[in-house]
């Protein structure tokens, strides 16, 4: 392997991808929620960097080539496993607002790699559109969004220690409380509406590039007589 700065940027985002899940291991939260927020921000900032410095320097390397979708999708895989279990409930269960839209993606990403396996020396065929790459710029940000929210809902339980259960259901809820502590609920509600929102948005594109990989690659599928 040719150890050039673009490749050297896609090994370090492929090994974030399992970070994000050791900084929920070893750290306790909030602090977790802030370091799998920074790691992944920065993680997909080096997807746009090193495919940008790769072209400037005339450095694309087929090594760098195979990698690069692979930490993708490590990272965007991953990173839903753990926002999927951060948001389950051991009574009310998995969050279908959150777990739906992940289910697609994921089943997408699988779907398309497979493909691209089986068509082998033909997989040209199905090289990556602009619309893949708004898809990938929409999942990152909801992912970075809904790490966020993270924080604030730590910052709110922390302000609420000590008081009853039923004052803490009433605050969540919308009743009366302090403002410092109803601006951290509403940032939370706010930030977590949009991951979704996002999440949603990204699931949409997901789908419509699934299809068209698809369309694509029909006729590579046909059996011929």
């Amino acid at each position: 392997m040719t150890w050039t700065i673009p490749n050297v940027l896609t090994v370090l985002r492929l090994l974030a991808a399992p970070g994000v899940v050791v900084m929920f291991l070893y750290f306790d939260r909030p602090w977790a929620d802030w370091f799998a927020l920074i790691l992944f921000v920065t993680a997909a900032v080096t997807d746009w960097f090193d495919g940008y410095l790769a072209r400037l320097w005339k450095q694309e390397t087929k090594i760098g080539t195979m990698l690069d979708p692979i930490a993708d999708k490590a990272m965007v895989v991953i990173a839903f496993l753990v926002i999927v279990a951060l948001n389950s409930d051991r009574r009310y269960g998995m969050d279908p607002w959150i777990l739906l839209p992940a289910t697609l993606i994921v089943f997408r990403e699988v779907f398309v790699s497979g493909l691209r396996e089986y068509l082998g020396d033909t997989a040209g065929t199905l090289k990556v559109t602009k619309l893949a790459k708004w898809k990938t710029t929409a999942q990152m940000i909801a992912i970075a969004v809904l790490f966020s929210t993270g924080v604030f809902e730590h910052l709110y339980i922390e302000r609420t220690i000590g008081m009853d259960r039923e004052i803490i259901a009433d605050i969540l809820s919308g009743g009366e409380d302090p403002a410092n502590i109803r601006l951290i609920r509403d940032a939370y509600w706010w930030f977590w509406w949009l991951g979704v929102s996002l999440l949603w948005v990204a699931a949409v594109l997901t789908f419509l590039t699934g299809f068209d990989y698809l369309r694509k690659a029909m006729p590579h599928l046909r059996d011929h007589p």
